[in-house]
């Protein structure tokens, strides 16, 4: 099979397109025959070597998180997915290597794409919309009710988050995002739009229920006093040392701080299909580029600027 795969850390020229082993499937594992896959800000992070103590030197590496495409080959215990099925899901090995022609989803974390999604728009969803659902859910302990602010409303995370907060009952919700993307997250459905180049949303005392950090670009210690009373602060991409003040300044008030990477978990994925089908969440996709372009979209990822998901076609 043909993929994208780099043998050093480093900038996007590090990636390479070209042959590499095709993966068999395990006995619980399904293989994919891949038609869309996306960017996410984790791949360029994983691909400069920021996440070295974690991904090893180990080499070659494959990147990519979000699998859309078609069954291929099912392992002996598989009961659930035949050749041929529509599917999507995140990879379950923590590393990537979903921007290849086949990839590999253990049955637990695979999902059917729901009909009304093409492969490119099911390519954009897995891990960005489960990190939304598992930070609003089960670590920001959203409530019917609840004002929600989601800071980066506009990106490949940030999408999802404003929607799946209606969806889960939030009351009010605040999406942050620059002044371009206004309009975008307000059909979203977001209820007041900030422009984070000219309001704080931290100077808002003790307006919100649940903070959501999409962006990773404030900080518990920060965001405190604009949270109300036993308040929750979510992030997935915070500075290491934000981390150790957060938990110290938490551990001393009612409100919490709570810092998480997304689970492959396909009744996540299954639960957000069900959304995407009844129109209650829908895709939004920035830029769409060829797999082996996947260079060019890592660059395009690392400007910041994207507003919903950035999308690899596999032919």
């Amino acid at each position: 099979m043909n993929a994208i795969y780099f043998e050093e850390y480093g900038p996007a020229d590090v990636l390479r397109y070209g042959p590499q082993p095709t993966p068999v499937p395990k006995p619980n594992q399904i293989l994919v025959r891949v038609r869309a896959s996306s960017v996410n800000p984790v791949d360029w992070k994983i691909r400069r070597g920021d996440l070295k103590l974690i991904t090893g030197q180990k080499f070659p590496k494959i990147p990519g998180r979000d699998v859309a495409g078609e069954v291929a080959a099912v392992g002996a215990n598989i009961t659930r997915f035949k050749v041929g099925d529509r599917v999507y899901g995140m990879p379950n090995d923590g590393t990537g290597n979903a921007n290849a022609e086949y990839a590999l989803l253990a049955e637990s974390v695979a999902a059917f794409i729901p009909e009304k999604l093409s492969f490119e728009e099911a390519g954009a969803v897995p891990l960005g919309a489960l990190t939304a659902l598992q930070g609003l859910h089960d670590y920001g302990q959203l409530l019917s009710g609840d004002r929600v602010l989601v800071n980066g409303a506009a990106g490949g995370v940030g999408v999802f988050a404003v929607q799946i907060a209606r969806a889960l009952g939030a009351g009010e919700i605040t999406g942050v995002c620059g002044p371009d993307n206004a309009d975008l997250v307000r059909s979203l459905s977001a209820d007041r739009v900030l422009n984070h180049r000219e309001h704080d949303f931290t100077k808002d005392q003790s307006r919100y229920d649940l903070i959501f950090d999409a962006v990773g670009k404030s900080s518990f210690t920060a965001s405190q006093g604009a949270l109300r009373r036993n308040g929750r602060y979510v992030t997935t991409t915070p500075d290491p040392a934000a981390v150790v003040a957060d938990k110290l300044a938490s551990a001393f008030s009612t409100k919490s701080a709570h810092v998480f990477m997304a689970k492959e978990r396909g009744t996540d994925l299954a639960l957000i299909s069900a959304w995407l089908q009844a129109g209650a969440v829908r895709v939004v996709i920035d830029k769409t580029f060829p797999l082996r372009e996947t260079a060019e979209a890592h660059r395009y990822s690392e400007t910041g600027r994207a507003a919903g998901k950035i999308v690899l076609t596999v032919e």
